[in-house]
């Protein structure tokens, strides 16, 4: 009886030992690193967002701010555990090469185009493809220039693609004598825009925030307008097939973006300093099917699989602690 008392003790110590030892695991600090584009980080959107997971959920969350091009590529060399990014074709060839699973959609906003406020291209107002059309001949003419970012970045993704929607092949454009190529973010790239007097392709987002606090004063928006303007950000996360990551807490990360605490914080963040949210939340106007921009989204940010649009096709989706937006590509045409 003796030694049976003895054996339940020590069951007993041990037992509450892991107990104890697992609840001090839990209670400690854990880390998730995000690459990220870096619209949201220069905004100070993931500043609040990083605050919030602190102290809410004691996990810390490690932003690397790059280009969406250099996130991506920091999730191939293993550097982290997600990627915030805004370039569907990038998105869509990380996933293909087996690096990225369950993609979520879970804010908008525009890209606009920017120059000084006299506008000497004469392009406020315009259509994107035909204010880039009019910016060339004025530049060709020694006018006006141009600053890209040159960096793969989502925006400069954008950039490519407006130009060769306009008629132009980007790769040659660049090197004309009239464009500047910064090789740097969107923030440096407003600044270095905004010394030289020239005109620019910007998220809506970082231009208010760097306009508000007077880091660039002679940029104006001059053209928005426009569905190909439609700028839209995903979370990604690290196939833990291919790498040993924090797979359970970006789970949650992307779960808490695009649920009730994570929309709501995208639609408040800059209302009160802006007049309006920097980033738009998307997950009610999916489940309303409000239009616009409902068919933008759809068109710029959702993904083919089959006879539906998604934002994460099946073959992308790891384990069953996710849910996915579809819909049938009639909605689509039908708009």
């Amino acid at each position: 009886m003796r030694n049976v008392l003895i054996v339940l003790g020590v069951v007993i110590l041990i037992t509450g030992a892991l107990l104890l030892y697992n609840y001090q695991t839990e209670s400690r600090v854990r880390y998730l690193t995000i690459s990220t584009t870096t619209s949201l980080y220069d905004t100070g959107l993931l500043d609040v967002i990083g605050e919030i997971f602190k102290r809410e959920y004691n996990i810390e969350l490690r932003f690397i701010p790059k280009g969406t091009g250099a996130a991506i590529q920091d999730a191939k060399n293993g550097v982290c555990d997600a990627i915030i990014v805004h370039a569907r074709n990038k998105e869509l060839e990380f996933m293909e090469e087996g690096y990225g699973i369950n993609r979520k959609v879970f804010a908008y906003n525009y890209f606009v185009i920017l120059g000084p406020e006299d506008d000497p291209a004469g392009i406020r107002g315009l259509p994107p493809v035909e204010a880039l059309k009019r910016i060339a001949k004025e530049g060709r003419e020694g006018k006006i220039i141009w600053v890209t970012r040159d960096d793969g970045s989502g925006t400069n993704t954008k950039e490519i693609d407006l130009w060769k929607l306009a008629g132009y092949n980007y790769s040659e454009i660049k090197n004309e004598k009239w464009v500047y190529r910064t090789g740097s973010g969107m923030g440096e790239t407003l600044k270095v825009t905004d010394a030289k007097g020239g005109y620019t392709l910007s998220d809506t987002a970082t231009y208010l925030k760097y306009r508000g606090e007077g880091i660039v004063d002679n940029l104006d928006i001059l053209v928005e307008r426009g569905s190909e303007l439609i700028n839209i950000y995903s979370i990604i996360l690290i196939n833990p097939e291919k790498y040993r990551k924090n797979y359970r807490d970006a789970v949650f990360l992307s779960k808490w973006l695009t649920g009730e605490e994570g929309q709501r914080v995208m639609g408040e963040f800059g209302r009160e300093e802006f007049g309006r949210p920097l980033f738009n939340p998307v997950v009610d106007i999916l489940e309303k099917r409000e239009d616009p921009p409902f068919t933008w989204i759809l068109r710029y940010g959702f993904i083919e699989d089959g006879n539906v649009l998604t934002e994460c096709p099946r073959r992308f989706r790891y384990g069953n602690n996710l849910t996915f937006f579809e819909f049938k590509i009639d909605d689509l045409e039908n708009n």
